[in-house]
């Protein structure tokens, strides 16, 4: 079985994601908007919580529990990958982006104890939470999955 367009892809997203961090990090001041197109600004943020800034300002227990947490499933989503089936590409496609994000964002909060978010994306004065490119791929994996299982189920 071959699994390396997969995991060529998963590895795509971290250096996207990685390299689009760097980028920020060295031409972006902090929480200062840099617009980018209208409703689109790039905005230097960091993320000590979970998805979204959940529990972002819980303390510290939360790093190591949210670092572990993402190892412990990227392993169970690498292990997914291996066993999901050759002819199954939509999901392989769907695990392979959110293990990629995943381990994008894991990157981040070992060498810095948060994730660099950037991607602030609102309408009028109404912000969503600022994200980042591994999140982008984690939600565009996760509707994969979740099409692909509706597809399927047909």
């Amino acid at each position: 079985m071959k699994k390396w367009p997969w995991l060529t892809l998963s590895i795509l997203v971290i250096i996207c994601d990685q390299v689009s961090k760097y980028w920020v990090g060295v031409w972006l001041t902090p929480y200062k908007p840099m617009p980018v197109m209208p409703m689109l600004n790039f905005t230097l943020a960091f993320n000590t919580g979970a998805a979204f800034s959940f529990l972002s300002g819980a303390g510290d227990w939360h790093r190591w529990f949210f670092a572990g947490f993402s190892f412990v499933m990227s392993i169970i989503l690498l292990i997914w990958l291996l066993r999901t089936p050759e002819q199954a590409r939509f999901q392989s496609v769907g695990i392979s982006l959110i293990l990629g994000g995943a381990l994008g964002n894991l990157i981040d909060r070992g060498l810095h104890g948060y994730v660099i978010d950037f991607i602030d994306v609102y309408y009028k004065h109404h912000h969503f939470a600022t994200f980042n490119l591994a999140d982008s791929a984690i939600c565009i994996g996760a509707a994969i999955l979740v099409l692909d299982l509706l597809i399927r189920r047909e």
